[in-house]
């Protein structure tokens, strides 16, 4: 029989994604899968839970929690040699990565989802020697936006992250920052600079309306010049869609990239702290392999 494991982040949805187990346990065996299930009690236990799903060669491995507990998941699963088809059942505040897959959010809605048989393969990006699945955020506004509390997350969802950023911004200086990618150098003084995965970030669709989860590039934005005139317009543009069209905005896409920097400066990975400049980034491309429903074809 086919074999499949859930990991539960016994924490998520305001501890509620226990009460989400046996209903997913009765949908993988009805399509005759052995279940396991396993839960978190500290960091990266859903790393080493996926490994081992790995290294027994599982079908099929699920997510059941927020955008932390699906990362650690995946990182348990890059570039493994066998690595199970992924179900996400998200629970957390934001679920980026289930926005980009058109995913639901609804947890009883995600649940139905892994009855479909329809899968497709996403872009993974190596970060140092971690891995993400949306963005990587460099300057001040990344020390800010991984402060933010879960119950600033609880209370504020995606605005959250919002509200750090503009406060972030409109308080910051421009840092010195060389960009090298593919072929090609950027180099000059940026308040903020993001290398995007998928189209979703912080809960917001349309920072990078083009980003598609399988696409093999970063989508990245050098914020150049901010002052307290110019936060509103940045924030428009980023509501809009349109971020890579305004003037103090330089957009590029790359497969392969490395950021440094004569100053100090911190990283923010699918938000979370990451390591301070300098830091190389690449693309795996469709590395690992989604359920999804036939909405998100």
């Amino acid at each position: 029989m086919k074999q499949a494991m859930i990991i539960v982040n016994p924490s998520s949805g305001k501890e509620e994604a226990v009460d989400h187990v046996e209903k997913i346990e009765k949908i993988l065996e009805g399509k005759e899968y052995t279940v396991k299930t396993v839960q978190t009690e500290k960091e990266l236990d859903a790393t080493q839970f996926c490994q081992d799903a790995c290294s027994q060669e599982f079908d099929l491995v699920v997510s059941l929690g927020g955008d932390g507990t699906l990362n650690e998941t995946i990182n348990g699963m890059v570039d493994q040699e066998h690595r199970p088809k992924l179900g996400i059942v998200p629970m957390g505040t934001v679920n980026d990565f289930a926005r980009a897959l058109n995913i639901p959010l609804d947890p009883e809605a995600a649940i139905e989802t892994l009855e479909s048989d329809l899968t497709k393969k996403v872009d993974i990006g190596s970060f140092n020697d971690r891995y993400f699945v949306n963005i990587v955020a460099i300057g001040a506004i990344a020390e800010a936006t991984s402060e933010v509390s879960p119950e600033q997350k609880t209370r504020f969802g995606p605005l959250a992250y919002l509200m750090e950023g503009v406060k972030t911004l409109a308080s910051s200086n421009a840092y010195p920052l060389r960009i090298e990618y593919d072929d090609k150098v950027w180099e000059g003084d940026s308040f903020l600079f993001l290398a995007a995965l998928t189209k979703s970030t912080a809960g917001f669709e349309k920072l990078s309306p083009d980003a598609k989860v399988n696409d093999g590039v970063l989508h990245c934005y050098v914020i150049k010049n901010v002052n307290m005139l110019r936060v509103a317009s940045i924030v428009t543009a980023v509501l809009r869609g349109n971020l890579k069209e305004d003037k103090d905005v330089e957009y590029f896409q790359a497969k392969k990239l490395r950021v440094s920097s004569s100053e100090k400066l911190h990283t923010n990975v699918d938000g979370e702290e990451g390591d301070p400049l300098p830091v190389a980034m690449e693309v795996k491309p469709q590395h690992i392999e989604v359920i999804i429903n036939e909405g998100a074809r």
